[in-house]
C-alpha cells in the first residue's frame, strides 16, 4: 500500500537509505518506507511473465505491505532516498489516499484510444512529479517507453509512435535522458 500521508507518530524512524535506479525496495509487515526523494513504481507479473505496473510513487509517499499481495514489488525509477518507519500502523486516511490514486489510474486506463490514455497519463505524471519550466511542466525523472506501455497495457512500439505524434503536434517536448515536458497550454486544445 502506498499513501501520501505521514504517520502521526514515527516509531523507530531510521536515517534515510539510498536505493539505485531499477533496484527493488524490500517490504515487510509492520514497517513502511517514506520516500524522501525520487520516484518508484509498484509492479507485479502475470503468469506469462508480463510486467504490470500498478502505480507511481514519489516524494512524501509512504509505501507499506499491508494491502499489497506478496507478488507486488516496489521498483525505483530514479535514485531514491527513503526512510524506514518501524512499527508502522496504517491509518484510515492512508487507505483513502491509496484508493484515490488507484481510481485516477483506472480512469486513465479506461480510455479506448491509446493517445487519450497517454495524454491523460502524462498530465497526471506532470501534476504529481512535474515542475514548472518555461515551456510547460517537466516530468523530472527518466520514464522509458516500456515503463509507460506496462502501465497502460499496450506495447512499447505504440507508445513510441504516439509520443512521436505528440511531439510533431507540439503537445510535448522531449528532453535528454527520457524526460518529457508536457505543454499544458496545448493539451487543452487537443481533441480526444
Amino acid at each position: 500500500m502506498v499513501t501520501s500521508l505521514y504517520p502521526k507518530q514515527l516509531v523507530g524512524q531510521t536515517t534515510p537509505r539510498q536505493f539505485p535506479p531499477r533496484s527493488f525496495v524490500p517490504l515487510t509487515y509492520n514497517c513502511a518506507w517514506r520516500i524522501e526523494a525520487g520516484a518508484m513504481r509498484s509492479v507485479t507479473w502475470l503468469k506469462d511473465g508480463t510486467v504490470v505496473a500498478l502505480g507511481f510513487w514519489g516524494t512524501g509517499d509512504i509505501i507499506d505491505r499491508t494491502l499489497a499481495s506478496e507478488s507486488v514489488q516496489i521498483e525505483c525509477l530514479t535514485k531514491v532516498e527513503a526512510t524506514l518507519l518501524m512499527e508502522w500502523q496504517q491509518e484510515p486516511e492512508a487507505l483513502l489516499s491509496y484508493s484515490r490514486q488507484l481510481e485516477e489510474l483506472a480512469v486513465i486506463r479506461s480510455h479506448r484510444k491509446v493517445d487519450a490514455m497517454l495524454l491523460q497519463l502524462l498530465s497526471w505524471l506532470a501534476n504529481k512529479f512535474g515542475r514548472e519550466v518555461g515551456a510547460g511542466r517537466l516530468i523530472d525523472f527518466r520514464l522509458t517507453h516500456q515503463d509507460i506501455a506496462e502501465l497502460l497495457g499496450t506495447t512499447r512500439v505504440t507508445i513510441t509512435r504516439t509520443l512521436n505524434q505528440f511531439e510533431q503536434q507540439g503537445l510535448i517536448d522531449r528532453r535528454p535522458v527520457g524526460r518529457i515536458v508536457l505543454k499544458e497550454t496545448e493539451v487543452w486544445h487537443y481533441e480526444i
